[in-house]
């Protein structure tokens, strides 16, 4: 039997609206234009039911009324299987939408830790960057255990690197005291005298001359070590390290 105009189009249609959910899982719609796409599908569908159930009515076509209706089954069931993927459209946007709505936390969480943070060192307060609080980080893990030589090295790649950071005092102090605990007196002195000349203030100053004076002692300076004993209790006389720096006099006489 020859088909009416209408049932061309119906199945033209069908065959237009089957194609939707392989496009937009494809990737073309963006999640307004899948939303539309949706919407317009469920408006046609609609639409087509009312034209068959109206034209089966009409005295026009009663001679082609059985194959309408055998095409209207055909139809009904093809627009069954389109809700059917309309739903699991539906679905997989809402999934999409929620795994980029984590992406995008979680790489907004991932930049704020990239991002120069504001810390008190020493007291005072400075913007550090996220590599440079690794170097320094990674050169006081080698110190804690008691890797002397390779802390010694990873402190002063940090202060090589980092001149102005508000760690380089500390560095300084750090790497000193990476020196001393390789038994290596004329590096220690050297270490230690740059943070007491550039850092006069700075809390580990006090600290860093009786190390200085200690070593001095070991290399057989006595003149050396009891003039920095003094420096000590002259710069620093209410701190415990002029204390220390008092009951040490006796042994540089």
């Amino acid at each position: 039997m020859k088909l009416s105009s209408l049932a061309k189009y119906l199945i033209a249609a069908t065959t237009a609206f089957m194609l939707l959910p392989s496009i937009a899982s494809a990737g073309i719609f963006d999640d307004d234009e899948a939303r539309r796409a949706i919407l317009d599908v469920r408006t046609k569908i609609d639409a087509l039911n009312v034209k068959l159930d109206s034209k089966l009515d009409t005295k026009a076509d009663k001679s082609s009324a059985l194959d309408l209706s055998n095409q209207n089954e055909q139809l009904r069931a093809e627009v069954a299987k389109l809700r059917g993927q309309i739903e699991v459209l539906v679905n997989d946007l809402a999934n999409t939408q929620r795994r980029q709505q984590d992406f995008y936390v979680d790489l907004d969480n991932r930049l704020r830790k990239m991002e120069p943070k504001k810390i008190t060192v020493d007291g005072v307060e400075a913007t550090v960057d996220m590599n440079e609080q690794r170097a320094y980080d990674a050169a006081m893990s080698l110190f804690k255990a008691a890797d002397y030589k390779n802390a010694s090295g990873a402190f002063s790649s940090f202060i090589g690197n980092y001149p102005q950071s508000v760690y380089v005092g500390a560095a300084q102090y750090w790497l000193g005291n990476s020196y001393y605990a390789q038994r290596d007196c004329k590096n220690t002195i050297s270490s230690l005298q740059t943070l007491v000349k550039n850092q006069a203030d700075h809390p580990k100053a006090p600290d860093a001359m009786l190390y200085i004076a200690g070593c001095q002692l070991e290399l057989k300076d006595k003149a050396a070590s009891k003039k920095t004993l003094e420096a000590v209790m002259a710069k620093f006389p209410d701190t415990e390290a002029a204390q220390v720096a008092k009951s040490r006099m006796s042994s540089v006489k």
